[in-house]
């Protein structure tokens, strides 16, 4: 048994796809928004040693593989007191 489907590449459905993908990468970005604003307040002030397995942790819960380079980035500011803002361009 076969089924056959026919997608109309019409230029709504270019539209209707791009505004799909917007709306899907702003959810992304505003959970990991959530994720540094969490982290940031729980782990001001700690080590970087004790943030990076947590970060880790929390980086790979949301899709991320991140580098031994991005998590000492990332955990420095979080122990700084940095504030971190995830941007869309």
């Amino acid at each position: 048994m076969s089924s056959d489907v026919t997608i109309d590449y019409s230029d709504s459905f270019d539209r209707d796809l791009k505004k799909l993908m917007k709306d899907e990468i702003k959810g992304l970005a505003q959970s990991w928004q959530k994720m540094f604003n969490d982290l940031s307040k729980r782990y001001a002030g700690k080590p970087d040693s004790t943030i990076k397995p947590v970060l880790r942790r929390e980086w790979k819960k949301l899709g991320g593989s991140p580098s031994d380079r991005d998590l000492t980035e990332y955990a420095n500011l979080i122990s700084e007191g940095t504030d971190i803002k995830v941007k869309l361009k």
